[in-house]
């Protein structure tokens, strides 16, 4: 169901602020491991409410960033990537995990280049979707673009296009958590606008797959070339005809699943 975030668990950053999270046994049909999906900005784990299924084979851990769900709200400097990377740490810590595969989108992807460069121990294979490093290697959107989405009569609408194209209809997972609050809204867009991972990112050691729709106007598709290539040994897949939701599709799951099966976690 869109939107709906169950009791689950939670996790206590060490700032104190309540992660909540909820992690899902492997169904049988494949390794097993865990599996940490990571959402994008202003929204909670329901981004994941329809792909989720899709990884079945592995242990999944989905969590609430600060400010949405069921998590508390961070204070007044506790909204950066960086952070966010720290939360996701407690939640493995609550979990009994020691090493997941972690597979990021948007902002999610920001905090999974943190996690990966903060706690390289903690990662096995990284799957980087729809995201920039930041800094000297970001590529911005059009102003245009960026304009309709602030835009009161014209943003929802913008949003709805940029994520997932004209054509697709019916409810979408990644539009947001309508319960967040504005001061967490605002923390979100200063979380991700801020992030700058750039100059740690050549110093990343885990097997690591950049996706990127090639359609992509929010985050445009340079940024994940440049972010291919600023991560050692880095693959890069385009998605041609996506938008920045790419991972909502078939064809982006099953790159993702392929790579997961090619790198697993090491023994213990």
């Amino acid at each position: 169901m869109i939107q709906s975030v169950g009791p689950g668990e939670r996790a206590v950053a060490p700032d104190g602020t309540r992660i909540g999270f909820d992690v899902r046994e492997p169904d049988g049909s494949g390794p097993g491991e865990p599996l940490v999906l990571l959402a994008g900005q202003a929204n909670s784990r329901a981004w994941w409410d329809t792909v989720r299924s899709s990884f079945g084979g592995y242990r999944t851990v989905v969590l609430d960033h600060a400010g949405t769900g069921t998590s508390d709200d961070a204070g007044d400097d506790g909204w950066s990537t960086r952070r966010f990377a720290g939360d996701v740490v407690a939640v493995l810590d609550a979990a009994g995990i020691g090493r997941a595969h972690v597979y990021g989108t948007s902002m999610g992807g920001r905090i999974a280049q943190w996690l990966a460069a903060d706690h390289p121990g903690r990662v096995g294979a990284l799957v980087l979707g729809c995201t920039t490093g930041g800094g000297a290697g970001a590529v911005p959107a059009d102003p245009a673009v960026l304009e309709r989405l602030a835009d009161p009569a014209t943003g929802a609408r913008e949003l709805r296009r940029l994520m997932a194209g004209p054509d697709r209809t019916g409810p979408l997972p990644v539009l947001g958590d309508p319960r967040m609050s504005r001061r967490a809204r605002a923390g979100h867009r200063r979380a991700s606008a801020q992030h700058d991972a750039w100059d740690v990112l050549p110093g990343v050691t885990a097997p690591t797959l950049v996706l990127h729709g090639a359609g992509d106007e929010f985050t445009p598709q340079e940024n994940g070339r440049r972010l291919a290539g600023r991560i050692p040994g880095a693959a890069f897949v385009a998605f041609d005809g996506a938008r920045h939701a790419f991972f909502l599709e078939e064809r982006a799951t099953a790159e993702v699943q392929r790579f997961l099966a090619a790198h697993p976690l090491p023994p213990g």
